[in-house]
């Protein structure tokens, strides 16, 4: 989609197709054809097919976005970057609760982040250096009813002037737009990682969006790096500078909006299988806040040193791992294994593992299982040594 053919989808015209869209089923497979034939019939071909793509990803966008999806614009690549609204609500939150009025965000893409920042009451400036990106981002505001707190500019986000700002938010671009990639090495993120300090340089209050596999010595000193998750999903990690730092690491998890943060627990002791298994969170894991973990249980400990799985005597509600029930403890061996679940009448397995080879898919397939029962099979080392822990299933 160009920029001319998103204006007219703008237009009353392309709000009638959009809406005629949605009242024929949408971008269903079992109606599309009838609803291209039926369209083109009264409309324009191009204006149709940019109805029915916009249509496909208000669809997907209503994971990010919930109800607003409806109302709102996307491109793919914008879509793909965009902030979930969750995710960007704590973003918000942390600016006006350290004061901020406005922020200016860069690299803002289709306003997932603006649009939070406006309904938290901070006036917002977004800059984005493509003019689609720039008009559709608009468009979000103002279907929002965001309008009079949002303005956007196209620009290159080095290229805007800091001063005078009291925040600022950027979120780099981590996709090599010639290839299509994803960038993993932060300093091929465009603007560079190298740009985060000198917005942190320029602006009291400074933050970034960054990839969640960020290795913790990149963060500066002196900034706090966040982990976020989503229903135990790692969406992203972000790093915080000035009165907006409110640790050293932070995981925080979505949507109950538990946080854990990093209290210079010392290694956490090391030990035998118990009747309690715990997994902790992909953030947790991700802001090395395992040991915080460990602490809360008691006579938790590691089944090895250096793998996240923590071993507990007794039940105790955590938000920040998933706890197993262990019924079974033995020394990896497929037909062991295979042995123990057919006894138990076990047909259909989970498999977990954190320092093991074993390809879970081709373990379920070897293991060759009939029955009613499901069990949750953790491979994983304990004292070096290859082991398999079988788990009742949790009750959430």
């Amino acid at each position: 989609m160009d920029l001319a053919s998103f204006r007219t989808l703008l237009s009353p015209e392309g709000e009638r197709v959009l809406a005629e869209v949605g009242a024929r089923g949408g971008a269903a497979e079992r109606t599309l054809l009838g609803t291209l034939t039926a369209l083109r019939e009264s409309y324009d071909a191009g204006l149709v097919s940019a109805a029915l793509t916009q249509v496909r990803l208000r669809d997907r966008a209503r994971a990010k976005f919930g109800a607003d999806a409806a109302r709102m614009y996307f491109t793919p690549d914008g879509l793909e970057q965009a902030t979930r609204a969750a995710v960007a609500g704590c973003h918000a939150r942390r600016y006006a609760g350290a004061g901020a009025d406005r922020v200016l965000d860069l690299c803002c893409g289709v306003g997932g982040d603006l649009v939070a920042f406006a309904r938290a009451g901070l006036g917002a400036h977004g800059v984005d250096r493509d003019p689609l990106t720039v008009e559709v981002a608009r468009a979000n505001a103002a279907a929002l009813g965001l309008a009079d707190l949002v303005t956007v500019e196209c620009a290159d986000a080095t290229a805007v002037p800091l001063g005078g700002w009291p925040a600022a938010f950027v979120d780099p671009a981590r996709r090599d737009p010639a290839r299509g990639r994803r960038v993993f090495d932060p300093r091929g993120y465009s603007p560079p990682f190298s740009f985060v300090g000198t917005l942190a340089a320029a602006v009291p209050l400074a933050g970034a969006k960054l990839a969640p596999g960020i290795p913790h010595e990149l963060v500066p000193a002196g900034a706090e790096a966040e982990w976020v998750s989503v229903a135990g999903q790692v969406k992203e990690a972000a790093v915080w500078f000035g009165p907006l730092v409110t640790a050293r690491r932070r995981a925080t998890l979505l949507p109950s909006g538990a946080t854990l943060v990093d209290t210079g627990t010392g290694p956490p002791p090391v030990g035998p299988p118990g009747p309690w298994l715990y997994e902790p969170d992909g953030a947790v894991i991700r802001a090395g806040l395992v040991a915080e973990v460990v602490a809360r249980l008691p006579a938790g400990r590691l089944l090895d040193p250096t793998i996240a799985y923590v071993a507990a005597d007794h039940p105790v509600p955590t938000p920040y791992a998933r706890g197993y029930q262990v019924t079974d403890v033995l020394p990896f061996s497929l037909k062991r294994l295979r042995d123990l679940l057919r006894s138990r009448r076990v047909g259909h397995v989970t498999v977990k593992k954190r320092g093991s080879a074993v390809d879970p898919a081709l373990l379920r397939r070897e293991l060759r299982l009939s029955g009613d029962e499901h069990a949750v099979v953790v491979l994983t080392r304990v004292a070096g040594a290859p082991t398999a822990l079988v788990c009742a299933p949790p009750v959430s």
